[in-house]
Formats: structure tokens, C-alpha cells, sequence
């Protein structure tokens, strides 16, 4: 069952998408509202807030609560941390996978860095193309310190979402990522597995990933086609 307050909102978008609500216009008064609707004001006050952070309200305190045109969604924000097999399925295209390599060796200085430990330390080290109806369109590096993926990738065979493995097979739920954008030079050998058109381009993310605890525990080179993938994020004062 809903929460009174989930059924407000959703009750009140309905209203806007009907014109019962109409941009700009001023909803009644908070203790109105919440009489007609049967709730506390607080339980109220809690469905506005839903709304106003989804850019369909706007509260201007000792004035009033204001329908307002909400901000278009943007396709692959940076804001919001995806796997790429999610963005895939998202674009609905068919996802899939090869693996080209998992080993286990030393840590190199730039991923120890990113990972809070010592360079030459042990780390897993799986790569993969993904493919999107059958096209491979990323290339992944994904590090991870061998002291915590133990033996966890020895146990079978790995595919999808490594956010997924690490909270179901590791117990460490990735929660943010640190994400720098770079352009790989085209002699790059891991940008040159995904240039198949001419018109193709490839942007790279390095990241690292950070758990519940706030403590590094992935390091991924994630090559990127260009023509495929397109990232935004929506900026403000």
C-alpha cells in the first residue's frame, strides 16, 4: 500500500497532467490542502517536497506554492551513477558482453592512487568489451584490490553489472564515484578496439568508485563511444 503521502503526489500530478493544475498557478493554502485531502500537514507538506524536488513545484515561503513546468530529464546524466549495461537497456538496445581478460597482479601507481593503497599491491584486474545489439560500444578496466574481491571472482563465471556483484557477492554497496572525463589519443590500443565507423569517437571515464563506508573500492577505465553514449549535466547558480 501507498503512503498517504505517495498517493498526495501522485493524486496532484494527475491534477496538473489533467489541467486541474495549470503552470503557475497557486495551489490553495497548506491547512486546505490537507483538509480536502483528509491528512496532517505535516503528512502534506511531506508530498510538496517530493514535488518541488522534482522541479514540479516551486514553495516561495510567505508567499505561496506555485505549479511550475518541470525541467526536461536528461538522457545519461553524470549526476546519477549507472552501470553501462543499465544505460544500454535504457536506450533499449540488447545488451551484451566478452570478457578479454581477468588476472591478478601488481597495482599500478595510478590506480593505487585512486584506490588508497600502496603501487604493486595486489589487485584483480578484469576487462571487457560490452556490445549493444551485438556492436561493441565500451571498453571496461575495471581494478579492484585483491584484498577485497578475494576469491570471489574464482567462484564462477562473472557477467553484468559489477555494481551488482560487488553488493550481492562482496557485500560493499557502491554508492558514488569520482569521474574524470578525458579524450584518449585514437593511437590509444584500448580506444582503437571500439573505432569501427569514421565517424566514430571515444571518450574516456576514469573513476573511482567509493562504498557506504566512503572507502575506495573500484578503480575503472571505461572507454566510451562517443556516437553511442552522450553525457550531460545539468548546471545552476
Amino acid at each position: 500500500m501507498l503512503a498517504k503521502q505517495q498517493m498526495i503526489k501522485q493524486t496532484l500530478e494527475s491534477m496538473m497532467e489533467n489541467g486541474q493544475l495549470r503552470i503557475g498557478e497557486r495551489l490553495p493554502s497548506e491547512l486546505q490542502m490537507a483538509k480536502e485531502f483528509g491528512v496532517s500537514r505535516e503528512t502534506f507538506r511531506s508530498a510538496v517536497r517530493m514535488l518541488e524536488k522534482e522541479g514540479k513545484l516551486l514553495v516561495k515561503h510567505g508567499v505561496g506554492t506555485f505549479v511550475i513546468q518541470p525541467l526536461p530529464q536528461i538522457p545519461s546524466s553524470l549526476e546519477k551513477l549507472a552501470s553501462i549495461g543499465t544505460i544500454i537497456r535504457t536506450a533499449q538496445l540488447d545488451e551484451g558482453e566478452s570478457r578479454v581478460s581477468l588476472m591478478t597482479e601488481g597495482c599500478s601507481p595510478e590506480a593505487a592512487q585512486a584506490l588508497g593503497i600502496r603501487p604493486g599491491e595486489p589487485v584483480v584486474i578484469l576487462e571487457r568489451v560490452r556490445t549493444a545489439s551485438g556492436e561493441p560500444v565500451a571498453f571496461s578496466i575495471n581494478v579492484i584490490p585483491r584484498s577485497i574481491a578475494g576469491d570471489a571472482f574464482d567462484k564462477g563465471e562473472f557477467q553484468g553489472s559489477l555494481l551488482d556483484f560487488f553488493e550481492r557477492r562482496l557485500d560493499r554497496k557502491i554508492v558514488t564515484a569520482d569521474s574524470e572525463i578525458c579524450v584518449p589519443l585514437h593511437i590509444d590500443r584500448n580506444c582503437q578496439r571500439l573505432l569501427l565507423h569514421p565517424q566514430t569517437t571515444v571518450l574516456l571515464l576514469k573513476q573511482a568508485h567509493y562504498d557506504n563506508a566512503n572507502k575506495p573500492v573500484l578503480y575503472s577505465l571505461d572507454y566510451l563511444r562517443n556516437d553511442v553514449f552522450t553525457f550531460r549535466i545539468r548546471r545552476s547558480m
